[in-house]
């Protein structure tokens, strides 16, 4: 019961306190206005630095992931990997896909449209279920007689696109004759622009072994290709095609790869250039954020004290009504919080239109979508969250010179 009354009685003068805090606030505008544009040129700055570095890195991290060509890892030199491999690597952390590749001498052939025209050399580029390169704007191709093409070899055919046919090329030189066969495909998409930019095929991994075996001299008895009966041993291939699921995974990737001894090729050095960047960002902005806080934290904490100073008579007159030492310690942080809120809700409006006038500026400059200057709402609740604990650490000195008035001090006054 008494603790009841006396958590009654705290939080009313808790109520009262505040609501004298405020009304002093009020009362003394001119101050309480200078209070928080001082906070606000410390912010608003700190802001638009934070939504600068935080626009400029994360476009450049997203345009690091948004070209798969970034999260790819290809061998360098052949290798000999079998199909329990390429098994264990697809169960690999942070392997988003992986596909053998055959001899690129052998990963060829020549095509041209259904209706004859130019005749092409491209690329054979194995491809199947959830390959990067395509992005979904694509099928993968399945079908051994399926196929899409890249960009480039779509313009040289004509603009060729999804639901065409196309013939393939293949030759041999063969027990000292030159042989040709054909293949009909068909084209099931047409891969994104920066997908590859070399005429090529993206083609299932059935269609690169049997052109490999075709001109190895074998037979492929599914395509009614001639030639030696192929043998019994189970395939080895030279290489990858390989991409990680985050950039992150391409350096761990390429370090375990090292590690094995295989020799591979990645855009780590990019991904590293964006990293240090970020990393040399973030000092500048904690240290030129901690000048402007620890400056204006001291600067706010003087204020306080030296209010709290002007204003004793009236905090002792506090005391001798009723009002406990704790009581009249929560004045000065109250009114620092109060400049806290005040000082956050300016620089943020200054920075919500210095952010539209700066992305508008660089507009043309970045890919669309882009931002060069973003802040996300948490980064804001941060910053509030942030300068309400500066706030209330300034303002204890002022709450403790407050706490050590005594109620006798009024008195003397009366």
């Amino acid at each position: 019961m008494i603790d009841h009354r006396l958590a009654m009685w705290t939080s009313a003068h808790f109520r009262d306190v505040l609501a004298l805090a405020f009304a002093d606030y009020r009362h003394q505008w001119r101050v309480s206005v200078c209070f928080i544009l001082a906070l606000a040129a410390v912010l608003a700055p700190l802001l638009i630095l934070f939504g600068l570095k935080f626009g400029i890195v994360s476009s450049m991290l997203d345009q690091l992931v948004l070209d798969p060509r970034n999260r790819e890892i290809r061998t360098v030199g052949s290798g000999d990997y079998d199909s329990a491999w390429f098994a264990r690597m697809r169960e690999t952390d942070g392997v988003a896909f992986v596909m053998p590749r055959t001899r690129t001498l052998a990963a060829s052939m020549k095509l041209s449209a259904a209706g004859g025209g130019n005749i092409l050399d491209v690329e054979l580029i194995p491809s199947g279920e959830g390959d990067p390169s395509l992005e979904g704007q694509s099928p993968p191709p399945n079908a051994i007689d399926e196929v899409v093409l890249a960009a480039n070899t779509s313009r040289k055919l004509g603009g060729i696109a999804a639901g065409a046919e196309i013939t393939g090329y293949v030759t041999r030189l063969h027990g000292g004759n030159r042989e040709r066969v054909e293949i009909a495909l068909k084209v099931i998409g047409v891969a994104p622009e920066r997908a590859f930019t070399r005429d090529a095929l993206f083609v299932p991994l059935s269609l690169l072994t049997a052109v490999e075996d075709y001109r190895d001299g074998k037979a492929v008895a599914r395509l009614n290709w001639s030639g030696d009966p192929p043998g019994d041993a189970a395939p080895l291939y030279p290489g990858f095609r390989l991409y990680a699921a985050e950039l992150d995974d391409v350096l761990r990737l390429r370090d375990g790869f090292n590690k094995l001894g295989i020799d591979v090729r990645t855009h780590a050095a990019d991904i590293d250039v964006v990293r240090s960047l970020d990393r040399n960002l973030s000092l500048v902005f904690w240290i030129i954020a901690l000048v402007g806080t620890v400056g204006f934290s001291m600067s706010l904490g003087a204020s306080l004290w030296a209010d709290v100073d002007r204003k004793r008579r009236d905090l002792s007159v506090l005391r001798l009504v009723g009002f406990r030492r704790g009581d009249v310690v929560w004045f000065p942080v109250l009114q620092g919080l109060f400049t806290a809120i005040g000082g956050w809700v300016l620089a943020v409006l200054i920075y919500l239109g210095l952010e539209a006038l700066i992305n508008d500026l660089f507009a043309d400059k970045v890919r669309v979508g882009a931002e060069v200057c973003r802040l996300l709402p948490w980064h804001h609740l941060a910053a509030l969250g942030f300068t309400l604990i500066c706030a209330m650490l300034a303002a204890a000195l002022g709450g403790l010179r407050a706490g050590r008035i005594e109620p006798s001090e009024g008195l003397r006054d009366v």
